[in-house]
């Protein structure tokens, strides 16, 4: 069976998004993309208070100037589409409130007919955190625990009951119910989130860094879902960020998903091999606008699925 294949949509600043993201939405699906996926970013400090991924001197992309709200985007593309499924990669989850996320994950979960994948990290800037209030950095990963439980229960039979360290929720009605369970993904790369995914997770959002690297982590989370007595499949969903170069890159040091479409479809027949259900393909950091997109997202469709992808 062919590797499911998911294509990111145009947040970013270049692109016009009342337009181009209900028309690039379209446009994947007719493709046979059989997902749509958009990530968040909350702000860019200026001046940086904080590399980027709190590596010091590591500096922010030019592209996290002006992302556009996920779950806003997301919208846009699900009155747009009919078949897609609609997925985060990944929301910064500890940065919202709970109770909230829940219901409009579940609203936009039962307004698409049940085709929303709930992809969920803890983020690592301070600012993000600081902004959105919610609680300190140092406790996101007590919040994530307890918002993957607001979720379930919301997501559950009224009457919904639930109390915890952020949110308490008196035995109340909680609708609209998601279509069908809306399945909880992480993207947990340390010991302690890999973890709480095989507890409490339906799967798991890896990066592209290389198909090595990459069946190595497989392997160990699937000894450790094995070590803790999961009988369920892990889900999987392989996160990618080409950088597009239409020339292709000639350097010895290029990096997987660097170059023309002919590299990136190597590359991604390389991480297919690893044998997970699902590749997303963020182009929009290297497209100059809309339609480079759909022309680039197209190419790189068909010529991963000519290549056995």
């Amino acid at each position: 069976m062919a590797t499911r294949l998911g294509l990111g949509l145009p947040q970013n600043k270049q692109y016009d998004l009342g337009r181009d993201v209900p028309d690039v939405a379209r446009a994947a699906e007719g493709i046979g993309y059989s997902s749509l996926w958009v990530y968040e970013r909350a702000l860019f400090p200026e001046p940086a208070t904080q590399g980027l991924y709190g590596i010091e001197g590591l500096p922010w992309p030019d592209a996290y100037r002006g992302v556009a709200e996920p779950l806003v985007t997301l919208t846009l593309a699900a009155a747009a589409t009919e078949r897609v499924r609609l997925g985060t990669s990944v929301l910064v989850a500890p940065l919202h409130i709970p109770f909230q996320l829940a219901k409009a994950l579940a609203t936009l979960d039962a307004a698409s007919g049940g085709r929303v994948v709930a992809g969920f990290g803890t983020g690592w800037s301070l600012d993000e955190y600081a902004a959105a209030s919610v609680r300190p950095f140092e406790e996101r990963g007590q919040v994530l625990d307890e918002l993957i439980e607001v979720c379930r229960a919301v997501w559950g039979p009224d009457p919904v009951a639930y109390d915890g360290r952020v949110t308490t929720i008196a035995s109340a009605v909680v609708g609209p119910k998601p279509a069908r369970p809306i399945p909880i993904l992480l993207a947990a790369s340390s010991p302690k989130a890999q973890r709480r995914l095989v507890d409490s997770a339906d799967g798991w959002m890896p990066v592209g860094m290389g198909a090595e690297a990459l069946a190595k982590q497989w392997k160990r989370l699937q000894d450790l879902a094995a070590e803790r007595g999961r009988t369920e499949p892990v889900q999987t969903v392989l996160r990618t960020n080409p950088h597009y170069l239409a020339g292709g890159y000639d350097g010895p040091d290029r990096q997987p998903f660097q170059g023309s479409v002919d590299q990136i479809v190597e590359d991604l027949a390389a991480h297919a091999e690893v044998g997970l259900d699902e590749i997303l393909i963020d182009l929009q950091g290297s497209t100059r606008d809309a339609q480079e997109l759909k022309d680039v997202a197209a190419e790189v469709f068909e010529k991963a699925r000519a290549a056995g992808v």
